[in-house]
């Protein structure tokens, strides 16, 4: 499945609107002073910046320490962020528990809107309830897309797991690969969960799953090279984050096997990694276009009174497949930190 085949229409669509909306917004904004102000303000629109009065928003992840991903996460909201006026504060923690208290700390702060992930749903439904309480908007990025509208989310922006999980899968067939492990850096995570549940529903072989501790990355490669000794029949690591591919392609070395290396989610390196044959393919959800979208959906939805996908349908960025046909085309944005 490629850029042009991927299930993701209904997110094109939701994309286009937002930044109509946000250009209509902007105009509106300029035209409502007179003199000097009206210039500047005429000038920052040009320049495709907001003259709103500044808002707080608060984004709050699950990124465990080291994951890269989270960063391209970050600059996509930076940058929406910078064109909106807006304060972004952003923390993290894997720990659902943790997580669940730095949005209440955002909630204490009185931000104007928060933006959060939902790995672990039921751990942050109690605090999602007391924002809604205060007032304060809700919007779901990258993880949770089963559970966003029952825990009374505004919007979703991200990938199907599922879906993409069994686009890997097909993927996988065609490369003839017969016997995988699907490696899992966090257990509990609902995300990670159906992406092996998706790739196990259409790939033709066998596959097994494999439980490692993300936030050790020496334990991460050890645990893996010692499965490929213990089973010389697996011909396909399967990983769930770039970090992690990159440490199978170790492991892989360590164990003297011939297992290729395939994974979801990109960095500059892993990028590198499938220029040059280390990585097989890898499944790119757009990060920096789901912190850019959340953050962006806020300024919309305060100023405007916009809702993504009309509030009932999530705005899909992903799932698009990299590999040597096509990575050329996304190394340069890479490079950049945007991919």
């Amino acid at each position: 499945m490629d850029r042009s085949s991927r299930p993701r229409s209904r997110g094109l669509v939701t994309a286009v609107a937002v930044a109509a909306a946000a250009a209509l917004t902007l105009a509106g904004c300029s035209s409502s002073h007179g003199g000097k102000r009206a210039e500047e303000e005429a000038a920052n629109a040009a320049a495709g910046k907001a003259n709103t009065p500044r808002m707080t928003v608060a984004l709050v992840t699950h990124q465990a320490p080291g994951d890269t991903f989270w960063d391209t996460v970050r600059k996509g909201a930076e940058a929406a962020a910078a064109k909106d006026n807006i304060k972004l504060v952003y923390s993290a923690d894997p720990n659902a528990g943790t997580q669940a208290n730095l949005v209440q700390n955002a909630i204490d702060q009185k931000v104007d809107g928060i933006a959060l992930t939902l790995a672990k749903p039921d751990a942050m439904k109690g605090v999602i309830a007391k924002a809604e309480q205060a007032g304060i908007p809700v919007v779901g990025l990258n993880s949770g897309l089963s559970d966003w509208k029952k825990l009374g989310l505004l919007e979703f922006f991200g990938q199907d797991e599922s879906v993409a999980g069994e686009a890997f899968g097909d993927k996988l067939n065609t490369t003839g690969a017969k016997k995988i492990v699907c490696v899992i850096q966090e257990q509990g995570n609902v995300g990670l969960t159906q992406r092996c549940d998706g790739v196990r529903k259409t790939f033709k072989g066998t596959t097994e799953t494999l439980y490692v501790n993300g936030t050790d990355m020496p334990s991460v490669r050890s645990t893996i090279t010692a499965k490929l000794k213990q089973d010389t029949s697996v011909d396909t690591v399967v990983t769930l984050g770039a970090p992690y591919a990159l440490t199978a392609v170790q492991s892989v070395g360590d164990a003297g096997s011939k297992a290729k290396v395939a994974t979801f989610d990109l960095n500059k390196e892993l990028v590198k990694a499938v220029r040059n044959g280390t990585i097989e393919f890898a499944v790119d959800q757009q990060p920096y276009l789901q912190g850019y979208l959340a953050v962006d959906s806020l300024w919309l939805y305060k100023y405007n009174g916009n809702f993504s996908g009309g509030g009932a349908e999530p705005v899909l960025t992903g799932p698009a497949f990299v590999d040597k046909s096509n990575v050329d085309k996304v190394a340069e944005f890479a490079a950049k930190g945007t991919r």
